[in-house]
C-alpha cells in the first residue's frame, strides 16, 4: 500500500496535469480511469488508459523532469497523492549511483517515448476520404462517416463519440465491395463539440484490433488507389 497525504477528486474531462508542465507530485488512482495523451504533430495520441490502483507521474520526481504527457480523468476520478515525505526518505535511502541510473533510466524514456511517437506518425498514412459505417453505441447501432482512414484506424465524424478505451464492432462500407467489412475497434481519443475547433470537427479517433486478413488487403488495396495526405 502507498502512503496517500491527499485526496483530490476530477470531473471528466479535467485536467490532472498537462504535458511540458512542471510539477513531481505522484498519483495513484484510487477510482475512475486516468487518460495519458502525447500531441505529436499537432495531433492528440493517447498513450494509455489508467485504471484504479496505477501510479502515475513518478517521471517527473525520478527524473526531475517536465510533464512528459497530458493526464485527464475520464468520468468522475479520485486520485491519491503519495505522500512526499515518504517518497524522498525511501528514494534517499538508495545510493547515489543506484539513483544517477535510476534518473538516466527516465532521460532516455523520455526521449524513447519521443521517438516512438513520431514514427507512430510517420508509419501511416492517413487518407481524407468520407466513408459510410455503422456502430453500436450501447443498445443502438448509430450511423456515421469517417473523416480519414488509414491501415490501422479511421477518424468517426460523430456528435457523441465514445469514451477512450471502448471496445466496439465496426462496419465499414468500401467502394465497390458488396459486404460491409467488420472490424473491432477500440477507441483511442475523442474529441466533443465544445473542444473541436475548424478542421477538427468532434468525433473519435479509432484503431483496429481485430481485423480478418481479407478485410485488412481490402483497405490496403483501397487506400493505395487514393491520393496521399500526410
Amino acid at each position: 500500500m502507498y502512503n496517500v497525504a491527499i485526496e483530490e477528486t476530477y470531473q471528466d474531462g479535467q485536467i490532472v496535469f498537462k504535458e511540458g508542465s512542471s510539477g513531481d507530485w505522484v498519483y495513484i488512482i484510487l477510482s475512475g480511469s486516468i487518460e495519458i495523451s502525447k500531441m505529436v504533430g499537432g495531433e492528440k495520441y493517447i498513450i494509455e488508459i489508467l485504471k484504479p490502483g496505477d501510479v502515475f507521474g513518478e517521471l517527473g520526481f525520478i527524473g526531475g523532469i517536465k510533464r512528459t504527457a497530458t493526464a485527464r480523468a475520464i468520468g468522475e476520478t479520485t486520485l491519491g497523492i503519495i505522500d512526499r515525505e515518504f517518497l524522498d526518505e525511501e528514494f534517499n535511502k538508495l545510493s547515489g549511483q543506484f539513483r544517477a541510473i535510476l534518473v538516466a533510466i527516465t532521460h532516455r524514456f523520455k526521449k524513447m517515448l519521443e521517438r516512438a511517437c513520431e514514427y507512430s506518425l510517420r508509419s501511416e498514412s492517413r487518407i481524407p476520404k468520407a466513408l459510410s459505417l455503422v456502430f453500436k453505441d450501447r443498445d443502438s447501432f448509430v450511423k456515421a462517416y469517417t473523416g480519414n482512414i488509414s491501415a490501422g484506424g479511421l477518424f468517426i465524424k460523430t456528435e457523441n463519440p465514445l469514451r477512450p478505451g471502448r471496445q466496439f464492432l465496426l462496419k465499414l462500407q468500401l467502394p465497390g465491395v458488396s459486404t460491409p467489412l467488420q472490424v473491432k475497434c477500440e477507441v483511442v481519443w475523442s474529441r466533443k463539440r465544445e473542444e473541436g475547433s475548424p478542421g477538427k470537427p468532434p468525433g473519435m479517433g479509432v484503431k483496429f484490433i481485430e481485423i480478418a486478413e481479407r478485410d485488412y488487403k481490402l483497405i490496403k488495396n483501397y487506400i493505395a488507389g487514393l491520393p496521399v495526405n500526410k
